[in-house]
């Protein structure tokens, strides 16, 4: 079983894959991260598609972020997601990496040196909020991308830059002539996804938040550190309420940046 790199032209396989461990076929989120990251597979020995996938996103020299973990169940407990995750732990080099696990995927985290860091709480529904009429609509990325280095800390400017063809708004929030933070929100199947958000306090998160979801026609999804209790609860009495939880892994240091400011990630398992 050989890895090697996926293109876009893997995409229908990807989403067969996802979609057989009860995931979302997730096919933007798949096209982005294609063309962002690193994505690895294993091709399945009985031509039925992938046997397994992991991705590695790679945030300039000191950060990165390893998603789309997944393993076709007939090929479990074969040594698949280890083998492919030390290819990209490999690809990260030194790098202090992160990702969310699920309960079931985090015993292997935990075996290629990861530990649990936050517990993230992913919350779903009809937004009921209205809007807070504070922040609005982007239009200078330099001054995002700016904003964003000095505050996660590392290089995502790559995917930055992409945001305003893969979301479906970006806004920024400002004070005085001065940028307090910004956020995306994008379309995943049948959610609309809020992240990334990066503020410089509660209350500026929480506008950008109520901004990019009021109105929504689809069910939203936001993220949240649940050492956050203010801002969990606002957002579960807005009509977004608890779906599941998963764990903020990292492994080789400490995470970058001011953890205080980044509210939601760029997109689920991405960071």
């Amino acid at each position: 079983m050989q890895i090697r790199r996926l293109t876009p032209d893997d995409l229908p396989a990807c989403g067969r894959l996802a979609l057989s461990r009860n995931w979302g076929a997730e096919s933007r989120k798949w096209r982005f991260l294609l063309d962002v990251g690193e994505a690895y597979g294993i091709d399945a020995p009985d031509g039925d598609g992938l046997a397994a996938t992991n991705i590695v996103t790679l945030y300039g020299a000191d950060h990165a972020v390893i998603s789309m973990v997944l393993t076709a169940e007939r090929y479990g407990r074969q040594g698949l997601g280890r083998a492919l995750m030390d290819h990209v732990l490999d690809r990260a080099a030194g790098r202090t990496v992160s990702l969310h696990a699920t309960a079931y995927g985090r015993p292997l985290y935990e075996r290629t040196g990861f530990r649990a860091v936050a517990t993230i709480v992913t919350h779903k529904g009809v937004f009921t909020g209205q809007a807070s009429g504070r922040t609005h609509k982007a239009d200078d990325l330099d001054a995002i991308v700016a904003f964003d280095a000095e505050r996660f800390g590392a290089d995502r400017s790559a995917v930055l830059r992409r945001m305003p063809d893969f979301h479906e708004q970006v806004r920024v929030a400002e004070r005085d002539g001065r940028m307090t933070g910004f956020g995306g929100a994008w379309r995943n199947d049948d959610t609309l996804v809020i992240g990334p958000v990066v503020a410089e306090d509660q209350a500026t998160a929480r506008d950008l938040i109520a901004d990019l979801a009021a109105g929504s026609t689809l069910p939203v999804r936001v993220d949240l550190d649940d050492s956050r209790p203010d801002l969990v609860d606002w957002v579960v009495e807005r009509g977004v309420t608890h779906a599941f939880t998963t764990s903020a892994m990292v492994r080789g240091g400490e995470l970058p940046g001011d953890q205080a400011r980044l509210f939601t990630p760029t997109m689920q398992a991405l960071g």
